[in-house]
């Protein structure tokens, strides 16, 4: 079975035109409101590398181009909140956003419960240092950071221990030249779920949580040791 990820991101052209399901832009307007326009203009090169790497952990996927950020203008709470809006309405199973707001805003977050209310799996980045940000810290969201001790296909369960929030952890390693961190670590994960929900279409949200905390490779934050020198 196919699985429906929504990306919100900065767009993405190197894919299979078999992988992608629709494309659309979110822009500011005149009015300060938001405009859903078509998907057109050169993509950001981290939309790219989302992409590729949800499609490699999952190359069944169909994929949402949902662009919030691009050459032009930097991605705003209400373009985020309608860019999740329409992926619900295009079918998504899973949304990822490979990002993380410094703010609370209430038409985030009402964009993220009800797609929540609708049983859509929504993936954010947190960093795993400094404050939490949005929309990870929305309760039902899961939040991933980037988790060194993952390979590729694993991922741990960090239970919130790190100063981010974040309740999994995925490798943070990027794709060529492109940085790693939290925003790939998200992408892996959403990659992984979208595979189970292919191999488990009936799965409840709180069952793919207990599905995944059961078969993480890792079980809470890395704990580094110091060395110790005798006096």
């Amino acid at each position: 079975m196919s699985v429906m990820v929504g990306i919100i991101d900065g767009g993405f052209t190197g894919i299979p035109t078999r992988s992608l399901h629709r494309a659309a832009s979110f822009v500011p307007s005149a009015d300060g409101d938001v405009q859903r326009a078509p998907a057109v203009g050169r993509p950001l090169p981290h939309g790219e590398t989302v992409a590729a790497l949800v499609l490699d952990a999952a190359p069944a996927t169909r994929l949402i181009d949902a662009r919030i950020a691009s050459h032009r203008h930097a991605p705003t709470p209400a373009m985020v909140a309608a860019a999740i809006a329409w992926c619900v309405e295009e079918g998504a199973r899973v949304i990822n956003l490979s990002l993380g707001l410094l703010e609370d805003r209430g038409v985030l977050r009402d964009a993220c419960a009800q797609a929540l209310a609708r049983g859509i799996v929504v993936v954010a980045a947190a960093p795993a240092r400094g404050t939490p940000v949005f929309p990870a810290a929305y309760p039902g969201v899961l939040a991933i950071s980037g988790d060194a001790r993952c390979a590729a296909g694993q991922w741990s369960s960090l239970q919130g221990e790190t100063s981010g929030g974040a309740g999994w952890g995925c490798s943070p390693a990027g794709t060529g030249r492109t940085p790693g961190g939290a925003s790939m670590a998200t992408a892996r994960f959403s990659g992984i779920v979208a595979g189970v929900l292919a191999d488990h279409p009936s799965m409840s949200p709180p069952g793919l949580v207990e599905h995944l905390a059961a078969r993480a490779a890792w079980h809470g934050r890395e704990h580094k040791r110091i060395a110790e020198i005798d006096s």
